[in-house]
């Protein structure tokens, strides 16, 4: 609850900041800051086994550990959020050589991405402190799921997006009614518009990485990994590895959060080596892990997947931190990878993933080509949106359907072809 919170810390210099002395970034050196919750006050109120007897089937069985005051909104979307699918690949993991291989399936969101989770929570931040209207620069996913949110709790919204972002993705942003203007430039100069806006209007900013609390909405995606990885007898469990793409690194940065949180408890025995995964048309953090250095450098980001093409990543040094402080590492994956992944998850795990998400997946297939993934390892992929985002992507990953005449002979034909029946 709100009055759990107890402040700030800035990700660079370690200053800490009151609850009502900052809003967004440390006022010295612009870093990033990690909300700080006051964790023994948590520990007397609740634990694995109350969570478990809510009645909340989203982020909102969690509220004991979130900075925020119950939204309320019953019954829309806002509502919803969370508690996405996990599902067991067991006929991978034998092909692979692993003890368990399981993916979370985020595209199953409200508005169909991971970011429904922070969108929500800002969402409720956003009303607590009298905010009149929400804005965000967005590739597509955090946009539509502010849209979305804010529609659900009635507020308006402004979302700034690059305009070469996919029309599955605008037109989503449209319906949820956000006031929709496209940027004739990259995300990068859209972000930086974004704020300069929030500061001459007044509004609330959700700015992955930027807002702290998106963050705090993103760890939530630990908890379930953990409360859905867990025993019968209600104990909560980590998987030893997971695999999450990351464009801005606020994802990646909110799940390692996460994982800190549930330690501190005493809820979970160890913490997961934590794999970042980025495009190498857009790999500013996995150049910078590579080097062995904190020094993030922008890059000219070109990449199929959207949702993580980011010249300089908003939350960077978080994002990267997550893998050096757990034993994890950074990969970066080839556009072509990324649309083999597409093709594999659908026929494997019955999941259609966008560029994003399926990055993850070409990412652990590429540690496991590396060695970085062992027989006796227990790993976890995070699929962060939906297919339907992307569909010319789709069409990319997997070719064109066939087309016959209306006439069974060409049926058979070309059945016959495929091997799906005999003759010709």
């Amino acid at each position: 609850m709100v009055g759990r919170l107890l402040g700030y810390l800035c990700s660079i210099c370690g200053s800490r900041y009151g609850p009502d002395d900052v809003i967004y970034t440390c006022p010295d050196d612009g870093g990033n800051l990690d909300v700080v919750l006051d964790l023994q006050a948590i520990q007397a109120d609740t634990n694995p086994a109350a969570i478990a007897a809510s009645a909340e089937t989203s982020i909102w069985r969690y509220l004991p550990l979130l900075p925020v005051g119950d939204p309320g909104f019953w019954g829309t979307p806002l509502r919803t959020v969370g508690w996405t699918p996990l599902y067991e690949l067991r006929e991978s993991a034998q092909r692979f050589g692993l003890s368990r291989l399981w993916l979370k399936d985020d595209g199953r969101n409200p508005t169909a991405s991971f970011k429904d989770r922070a969108s929500a929570v800002v969402v409720a931040r956003a009303r607590e402190v009298g905010a009149d209207v929400v804005i965000t620069a967005s590739t597509g996913n955090a946009g539509a799921a502010l849209a979305g949110m804010a529609a659900a709790a009635r507020m308006p919204a402004v979302i700034l997006a690059p305009r070469s972002a996919p029309p599955a993705k605008i037109a989503q942003l449209l319906t949820f009614g956000a006031q929709v203007v496209l940027v004739d430039g990259n995300y990068d100069q859209a972000f930086d518009l974004s704020l300069e806006a929030a500061q001459a209007f007044g509004w609330y900013c959700r700015n992955t990485g930027y807002n702290p609390f998106t963050a705090e909405g993103k760890k939530t995606a630990a908890f379930e990994i953990c409360e859905q990885l867990g025993s019968r007898d209600g104990a909560w469990r980590a998987p030893q590895a997971v695999f999450v793409s990351v464009g801005d690194g606020n994802i990646i940065s909110g799940l390692h959060k996460g994982f800190k949180d549930l330690l501190a408890l005493g809820w979970i025995e160890s913490m997961p080596r934590i794999f970042g995964v980025q495009s190498e048309g857009s790999a500013a953090i996995a150049r910078a892990f590579a080097a062995g250095t904190e020094d993030i450098q922008p890059v000219a980001a070109d990449t199929i997947a959207d949702s993580i093409s980011v010249d300089l990543p908003r939350d960077g040094l978080r994002a990267l931190r997550a893998a050096t402080q757990t034993g994890g590492a950074y990969l970066a994956v080839s556009d072509q990878a990324i649309l083999k992944a597409i093709v594999e998850l659908g026929r494997e795990a019955a999941v259609f993933a966008e560029p994003a998400g399926a990055a993850a997946y070409a990412g652990f297939r590429a540690a496991v080509d590396q060695g970085l993934i062992g027989e006796s390892d227990e790993v976890l992929v995070l699929n962060t949106g939906n297919g339907l985002k992307d569909v010319r992507a789709a069409m990319q990953a997997t070719g064109e359907a066939d087309i016959i005449e209306p006439e069974l002979t060409a049926l058979r034909r070309l059945l016959a072809e495929r091997g799906l029946v005999a003759g010709g």
